[in-house]
C-alpha cells in the first residue's frame, strides 16, 4: 500500500499500528515540510483502510466510492459569480495529477487547473459538498475516508463547517488531513486531530529512490541527495532540465549587479517583471532568495557540508559570498519575511519589489 512513498518506514509503521491496535482516532493530521511524503503516505493509509477483497482495482485506479478528496480550488471565468468552486468541479484535473505520483507541488497543481496567477483556496461549497458525501452510508461496508490536503487554505466560513463535522463526525469515517502550516488553522480543529509529525526523508532514502527509480550513478545522486536535503520534491526539481530556480537565479543574479551598480531605472524594470509574475510564484521567488541569502552566507565560512548549493549558485556565490555577512544577513532577512508576508496580503508587487531592489543597494553597500 505505500510502495510510492520514499522512505518514512518509522511513520508507516505508526500509522499500521493503531489499525493493529484498533485505536484509530477519527482525524488525523500528516504535518511536516514540503517533499517530506505527507499525501503518498495519506493515500497508502487510506489505501489500507479500504482494502477489501474486490476493491484493488478501485484503488490502484483511486476511484474507489469511500475515498473522497479535498483540495484547494480556483474560479474560473466561466463560472457563475455566486458558484463557490467546489473540488468536483476539478476531479478530472486531480485525477491526472494523482495519478502521475503523490509528490507534486500547489504551482503544479495550480497549472494543472489552468489557475498559475490565482490563489487557490478551499471554500465553504466544498464543505457543504463534503457534508452530503460523508452522511451517505458507506458503499462497501468499510470506512470512508476523507483526504483533505492543505485544510490550512479553508477560508473561514469552510473551517467553522468542517470544526462541526470534527465534533460530531459520522460512523465509520476517517478524516485524514494533509497539512504543510498548522498554524493556520483555527486552534479548535488543530485540538479535535491526532497530529502526526512527519520529519524530512532520511538522505539515505531519498540516494537509494534517485538510484532506482531515475537510474543515477552513486556520485550524481549523491550530490543531489544533499541539494534535496530531505526533499523529495527538490530532488525532482533539480533533475528537471526546465527547473524554475534556473529562472530565479538569473532574476536573483540581476538584482545583485544591478543593486551593486546602483542603477536605478533598471531596478525599477526588474521590480516590474517581478510584479508581472503570478503571487504563488512571487512567493516562491522570495523563498528561494531567502535561501539563496543564507547559503552565501554560510560559503563565508569555507565549510562545505553546510552549504546546499548548485553548481551554477556555487560559482556565482563564488564572487558574491562575501557582500552577505554579518553585518546585512539579518536586516536583508527581515526585508525579504516582510514582503513575503505583503504578497500574502495582496500588496501592490511591483512597490514591493522595488522597494527590495532599492534596499538592496544600501545593504549590499553597508557589508563593505
Amino acid at each position: 500500500m505505500f510502495e510510492q512513498v520514499i522512505g518514512q518506514k518509522e511513520a508507516q509503521e505508526r500509522l499500521l499500528q493503531m489499525v493493529r491496535e484498533d485505536r484509530l482516532p477519527h482525524a488525523i493530521m500528516l504535518c511536516g515540510p514540503m517533499g517530506a511524503g505527507k499525501m503518498a503516505l495519506a493515500i497508502g493509509f487510506a489505501k489500507v483502510l479500504l482494502m477489501k477483497d474486490n476493491s484493488q482495482a478501485m484503488l490502484e485506479k483511486l476511484e474507489h466510492p469511500d475515498l473522497h478528496f479535498t483540495y484547494p480550488t480556483i474560479k474560473l471565468p466561466s463560472m457563475s459569480t455566486d458558484h463557490k468552486p467546489v473540488s468536483e468541479d476539478f476531479a478530472r484535473e486531480w485525477h491526472e495529477l494523482v495519478m502521475a505520483g503523490p509528490y507534486f507541488t500547489m504551482n503544479e497543481w495550480l497549472e494543472q487547473m489552468g489557475g498559475e496567477n490565482q490563489q487557490a483556496i478551499i471554500t465553504a461549497g466544498e464543505s457543504d459538498s463534503l457534508i452530503r458525501k460523508l452522511s451517505m452510508k458507506s458503499s462497501q461496508g468499510g470506512y470512508k475516508v476523507s483526504l483533505i490536503w492543505l485544510p490550512e487554505r479553508m477560508n473561514i466560513e469552510c473551517a467553522n463547517k468542517i470544526l462541526k463535522l470534527l465534533e460530531e463526525p459520522p460512523s465509520q469515517t476517517l478524516f485524514i488531513m494533509v497539512c504543510e502550516e498548522p498554524e493556520k488553522l483555527l486552534e479548535t480543529i488543530r485540538s479535535r486531530v491526532q497530529r502526526i509529525d512527519i520529519r524530512k526523508i532520511a538522505d539515505e532514502d531519498i540516494k537509494k529512490a534517485l538510484m532506482e527509480k531515475r537510474g543515477l550513478n552513486d556520485d550524481m545522486a549523491q550530490r543531489v541527495t544533499r541539494m534535496a536535503n530531505g526533499n523529495w520534491l527538490k530532488a525532482l526539481e533539480m533533475l528537471s532540465v526546465d527547473s524554475e530556480n534556473e529562472l530565479f537565479l538569473d532574476m536573483f543574479q540581476s538584482l545583485m549587479r544591478m543593486a551593486y551598480q546602483r542603477k536605478a531605472r533598471d531596478l525599477k524594470t526588474w521590480a516590474d517583471r517581478m510584479g508581472a509574475l503570478g503571487r504563488e510564484k512571487q512567493k516562491r521567488f522570495l523563498d528561494y532568495f531567502m535561501r539563496l541569502i543564507r547559503e552565501n552566507f554560510m560559503y563565508n565560512f569555507h565549510r562545505e557540508e553546510l552549504c546546499y548549493m548548485t553548481q551554477r549558485e556555487e560559482d556565482f556565490a563564488k564572487n558574491f559570498a562575501r557582500f552577505i555577512n554579518e553585518y546585512n544577513v539579518l536586516p536583508i532577512s527581515d526585508l525579504v519575511n516582510r514582503a513575503i508576508r505583503d504578497i500574502g496580503q495582496n500588496a501592490n508587487a511591483k512597490m514591493v519589489f522595488f522597494d527590495i531592489a532599492l534596499q538592496m543597494t544600501v545593504l549590499i553597500k553597508n557589508a563593505q
